[in-house]
């Protein structure tokens, strides 16, 4: 196991080389700087904004510094948040997106399986037809449409909650978007533990468990379950990591001052090193939930070793 986890960890390296030196050259590809403003800018104050952030260097030698920086944990300073350092942004923008998305990512883990589940011991009925109805309906509307129909039902129509903002994180202006970032997870987790569900229930094991006069409960939690979330656990590898970086989508919709907002503001306003800073930071993510998973796998299912 310790061989395996250090060859993964080694091969992540060039993994990440890779994606940083792409969204290096593509953000200094895209039109415009992150000094271009409406009022064009005196040459001489362009001039020595430039050199203050390196902009005069060639991108060759960028490129150099900012590896360098990047080795030594440093992701630079922000272009358009003034005093402000990149990794500062992230420490700020990233426990409110672990907040919100890891209330949002238990909650499609339990709803999800748990309807999956029924949906496959109810196999073509009409209880299945209308949950995965339901889930079908939750995959094919997106963010950016079930957000303000969030905000028009419960903070227009029925004033229960608030339409949005942060407030220090308080319980009510947490319950949109975590329910926002929930719902399309809830769809895809149903949907997958339903077809794994159906797979396990027809395995020899389960027919011998059955046979042996076990509780149909005690056959699907204790030798059904495991197994069948191997494709549910697959998934929630790369789908934690982009909601624990945040929602594009839900975090602007609802003013929520996360990573994600952080990356639109970034992006929007070519400030490169708080853009990179996200991408790298996002990538680590993908690699060490990805590894988890892997790790998991070994513990749900016995037959798997490394």
């Amino acid at each position: 196991m310790l061989k395996y986890s250090l060859k993964r960890l080694i091969t992540a390296i060039p993994t990440l080389l890779i994606l940083m030196t792409m969204a290096f050259f593509m953000m200094r590809a895209a039109p415009g700087g992150p000094f271009d403003t409406e009022k064009t800018l005196p040459p001489e104050i362009q001039a020595n904004l430039d050199k203050k952030y390196h902009l005069d260097e060639p991108l060759i030698q960028q490129y150099g510094r900012y590896l360098l920086d990047l080795v030594q944990g440093d992701f630079g300073p922000s272009f358009q948040y003034k005093d402000y350092t990149v990794n500062e942004l992230i420490a700020t923008g990233f426990p409110v997106s672990l907040r919100l998305g890891g209330i949002a990512v238990l909650l499609a883990f339990v709803i999800g399986s748990g309807i999956g589940i029924m949906a496959a011991r109810l196999q073509n009925t009409a209880t299945d037809y209308t949950l995965m109805a339901g889930a079908m309906t939750g995959i094919s509307i997106p963010n950016f449409v079930l957000a303000p129909l969030l905000i028009l039902v419960f903070a227009v129509y029925l004033q229960w909650l608030p339409a949005g903002g942060w407030n220090d994180g308080a319980i009510k202006n947490t319950i949109l978007p975590i329910i926002g970032l929930a719902l399309p997870q809830i769809a895809y987790i149903s949907r997958l533990m339903r077809g794994s569900m159906i797979e396990v229930l027809r395995s020899n094991a389960i027919r011998t468990a059955r046979a042996k006069g076990l509780p149909e409960h005690i056959v699907i939690l204790r030798h059904a379950l495991r197994p069948a979330l191997l494709p549910v656990i697959s998934f929630l590898g790369p789908a934690t990591a982009a909601i624990l970086t945040g929602s594009v989508v839900i975090e602007q919709i609802f003013g929520i001052p996360g990573l994600g907002r952080y990356f639109v503001q970034g992006a929007l306003n070519r400030d490169y090193t708080l853009v990179m800073g996200v991408v790298v930071f996002y990538g680590v993510l993908i690699i060490l939930f990805n590894f988890i998973v892997d790790l998991l796998y070994a513990a749900l299912d016995p037959r798997i070793r490394y």
